[in-house]
């Protein structure tokens, strides 16, 4: 895992470094633009794949109408990302062939996702990008020029630098305290149940654990892989982790709005559940839809993208503290080697850049006129939202073509059950929270 060795090199060398100056860059440039009036040239950039259903020659002509917008996007971040490639030292050929690949694949993907019979089955474009990667990845030896170009932490921070840009704060403050304090309840529960159950029922290692119990508590795999980073865990003990939370969402997207539809839920609470049981935002949004309601969308958002995924930050620097003054000074020698400036070198960077997204849209759009921050929002925040998605179906491929199943089995059952506590605790939970306790407060949301 990249995150492991991040923290020793020059800053400029780093994945949270560039995905910060990628991110923020586009952000700001996509601003410039829609204040200078010449914002086409990036919703041209931000190809959004129409649905069909039979007939796919109009999504083909479709995107032959906007080729020069699939370019702009091929080009823009090929272009960036190498850029970044270069200077953390990455092979720049292997790297550019590798993408170029992995972007055709992320088009011919996005076309499939976009069937309604797909759809219908709840195989949103990332999951089911991780579906054929992890098909394809555990069938087929890729080249090393093709896996050069899979760099999931690279994208996945870049996606989360620009998912900071279209939640502003303001978002927050409307989920109201209660929000705030069920998604402190979940996550801090779930992680100790999670991180409890493999250290002391089955003797998995602390850092092990800590990832997770991030993946099932806070937001799936970029928790997974955030604080793999900050606690300094295997590579190995990272995709373990994604793998759970990939098996567990995948049942979820079929298990919770069933479970709400049957228990007659009304779909205020059963988005807040959906957003406190589910652990991946692709997962959840697919399930939270399924309930053909738009404020189960609108309560899952609230819960889930910004009560939960917020903690991301909190909780990589606490396990950042835990991993330097504790985990680690089980040895003298590493305890002499490490002082408690090594917990600011492990904090994910990238996460400060998201705040740092958030904090200028709501500054901008505070300080525009409604009409102005209207226009903003669907022009500007609209093209970022559909730029975040393709860089997350990026990351999802590449999770799929480096997650290697027999790497997976080799960690024994352990992991799974661990996991599995966790999510036996974390449902009825969020049951009880939403349906219950919080009831009147997401009944309210409109």
């Amino acid at each position: 895992m990249a995150g492991t060795t991040q923290s020793t090199l020059p800053w400029y060398q780093r994945e949270d470094t560039w995905a910060i100056i990628i991110a923020l860059g586009l952000v700001l440039a996509i601003t410039a633009a829609f204040f200078g009036g010449v914002i086409g040239l990036f919703k041209s950039m931000a190809v959004s794949i129409p649905g069909w259903s039979n007939d796919i020659s109009k999504v083909i002509a479709g995107l032959s109408k906007n080729i020069t917008g699939l370019f702009l996007l091929f080009g823009f971040f090929l272009v960036a990302f190498s850029i970044g490639a270069r200077t953390m030292g990455y092979n720049v050929k292997n790297f550019i062939a590798g993408f170029t690949v992995l972007f055709i694949v992320s088009v011919l993907i996005s076309i499939l996702g976009s069937n309604k019979f797909i759809k219908d089955w709840q195989l949103e474009t990332p999951l089911l990008a991780l579906l054929f990667g992890l098909i394809i990845g555990n069938t087929v030896t890729l080249p090393q020029w093709f896996q050069a170009g899979l760099k999931t932490e690279y994208y996945v921070k870049t996606g989360i630098v620009l998912m900071g840009a279209t939640l502003p704060f303001t978002i927050i403050m409307q989920a109201g305290p209660l929000a705030i304090l069920q998604a402190t309840i979940v996550s801090v529960i779930t992680f100790g149940v999670i991180y409890f159950a493999a250290t002391r029922l089955f003797g998995l290692d602390e850092r092990f654990a800590a990832c997770l119990g991030a993946g099932g508590s806070i937001c799936g795999v970029s928790a997974a892989i955030a604080i793999g980073g900050a606690c300094r865990a295997k590579k190995e003990h990272v995709s373990v982790a994604i793998s759970m939370v990939i098996v567990w969402a995948v049942i979820m997207i079929f298990v919770l709005p069933l479970w709400a539809k049957q228990l007659g839920m009304d779909a205020g609470p059963a988005g807040a559940w959906i957003g406190t049981s589910e652990f991946a935002d692709a997962a959840g949004f697919a399930a939270a839809e399924a309930m053909g309601d738009e404020r189960s969308v609108k309560t899952f958002t609230l819960m889930k993208v910004v009560g939960r995924d917020m903690f991301v930050g909190v909780w990589a620097l606490v396990v950042a503290f835990l991993s330097v003054t504790i985990w680690e000074n089980k040895s003298s020698a590493t305890a002499e080697r490490i002082d408690k400036g090594e917990i600011w070198r492990r904090f994910p960077k990238f996460i400060i850049g998201f705040f740092a997204a958030s904090i200028f849209v709501t500054m901008l759009i505070t300080m525009m006129e409604p009409k102005a921050a209207s226009d903003f929002s669907k022009d500007a925040i609209g093209s970022i939202k559909t730029l975040r998605g393709w860089t997350f179906t990026w990351t999802f491929l590449s999770i799929g073509f480096t997650t290697r199943f027999r790497e997976l089995t080799s960690f024994g059952w352990k992991p799974l059950v661990a996991f599995t506590i966790g999510v036996l605790i974390n449902v009825p939970l969020g049951y009880w929270l939403s349906n219950v306790v919080f009831v009147d407060y997401w009944l309210n949301i409109k």
